[in-house]
C-alpha cells in the first residue's frame, strides 16, 4: 500500500469556517446549536498548553452523522482556543483512501480526528465516539433487545449531560501521548 500524503488531504481540507458556513445541509440547526453550545472548559487549556507542540486535527466526517453534530463543533471550539491547535475537515465520502487507512472495525466510522505532526505525519487518532458512549452503544446493539432508534435517542441525551467534556479529554489524551507524555488522562483531570 502506497503512503498516504496526509499534507495533501490537509491542504484540500476545509478550514472549520468554510466547512461551517458552506458544506453543513443536513441538520443545519442542529450543527448551529451544538456549536453555539460549545465550549472548552479550562482544564482542558491547561492540559493542551502542558502537552505543547503543533498539531493538526484532520477530522473525516459527513454532515448527516449524529456523532459529528455533537462532536465536530466541540474540537473547532478547541482549535480556537488552543494555541498550537488547528482543525480542518475532509468529506469521508470524498476521501476514501484517507478513510480506509483509519477504519474502525473494518467499518468507515465518524466522525474520525487524525492528529498529525507539524511535518503532516499521523501520530494518534480518535473517533468514532467517546469511548464510554461507544461502549454503551456497542452493548445495546449486541444484546439486540432495543431498537437502534432509541439507542441513538439515548446517545443524543448522553451527548447533552457530557457538553463535549468526555471527548476533549480523548483527544487530549492522543496529543499527550503523541508528544511522548504516556497515559494518564485520570490524574491530570482529577488535578485540573
Amino acid at each position: 500500500m502506497a503512503d498516504l500524503d496526509y499534507g495533501a488531504h490537509w491542504e484540500r481540507a476545509f478550514p472549520w469556517s468554510d466547512y461551517f458556513r458552506d458544506e453543513i445541509h443536513e441538520h443545519r440547526e442542529l450543527w448551529n446549536a451544538v456549536y453555539a453550545r460549545a465550549k472548552v472548559p479550562a482544564w482542558v487549556l491547561q492540559e493542551v498548553e502542558r502537552v505543547g507542540g503543533e498539531w493538526r486535527l484532520l477530522v473525516i466526517s459527513e454532515d448527516w452523522c449524529g456523532d459529528a453534530v455533537n462532536t465536530v463543533p466541540v474540537l473547532a471550539r478547541l482549535a480556537e482556543a488552543a494555541p498550537g491547535v488547528e482543525l480542518r475537515v475532509v468529506k469521508r465520502d470524498e476521501n476514501p483512501e484517507l478513510m480506509d487507512r483509519h477504519l474502525t472495525h473494518g467499518a468507515r466510522s465518524i466522525p474520525l480526528v487524525v492528529v498529525l505532526d507539524r511535518d503532516f505525519r499521523p501520530v494518534g487518532a480518535w473517533g468514532p465516539r467517546p469511548g464510554p458512549l461507544q461502549e454503551f452503544i456497542l452493548r445495546e446493539k449486541k444484546a439486540g433487545q432495543r431498537p437502534a432508534k432509541e439507542i441513538y435517542r439515548d446517545a443524543r441525551a448522553w451527548y447533552a449531560r457530557d457538553r463535549g467534556e468526555t471527548t476533549l479529554a480523548e483527544v487530549v489524551e492522543v496529543l499527550r501521548r503523541a508528544s511522548g507524555g504516556g497515559s494518564g488522562a485520570a490524574d491530570w483531570r482529577k488535578s485540573a
